[in-house]
């Protein structure tokens, strides 16, 4: 689902490098709806991003999957910079929402109210379970994790 939800995230900000301004009626609109300031929605500005939810997305689907050794450290420390993120943005979200730094008569203060801020904090979650989740070993429906070696079982049981 937070995979799901990145790669959405990032296919909109695709379609906003090839100018289109929807849902406003013009980058100054579109700016202020999104991110409460006016910033240019060009390319040095959306390819980092775009290149950013991509990873974070890898990230997180990874962190799903049985992916061993330094792949899946790495996948689990990813997500849970993803998780750290996107809730870091939903606490600033409830900031905004109380008035603080956000006009209640401009869209953002309201899209902000009603959408990125609880989505933020759900994604965050979902992503810091996955991440926990990932970190504690435990194997998604379906996946096969390989048993251990004999062999292997037998030198931590002997070290123990």
């Amino acid at each position: 689902m937070v995979s799901g939800v990145l790669l959405t995230d990032a296919s909109i900000h695709v379609y906003w490098l090839t100018g289109a301004t929807w849902p406003a009626r013009d980058p100054h609109s579109l700016s202020l709806a999104v991110l409460n300031v006016d910033v240019p929605f060009t390319p040095p500005v959306l390819v980092p991003l775009v290149v950013s939810l991509v990873g974070a997305a890898a990230c997180v689907w990874l962190s799903t999957r049985a992916v061993p050794g330094s792949w899946g450290r790495i996948a689990a420390a990813g997500t849970y910079a993803v998780a750290a993120g996107l809730l870091v943005r939903g606490a600033a979200g409830l900031v905004w929402s109380l008035g603080i730094g956000a006009d209640r008569a401009m869209p953002f203060y309201w899209l902000n109210l009603v959408l990125y801020t609880p989505l933020c904090l759900a994604l965050g979650t979902a992503a810091l379970l996955v991440a926990r989740d990932g970190a504690r070993g435990s194997v998604p429906p379906g996946a096969r994790r390989r048993p251990p070696s004999p062999r292997r079982m037998a030198d931590f049981l002997r070290d123990r």
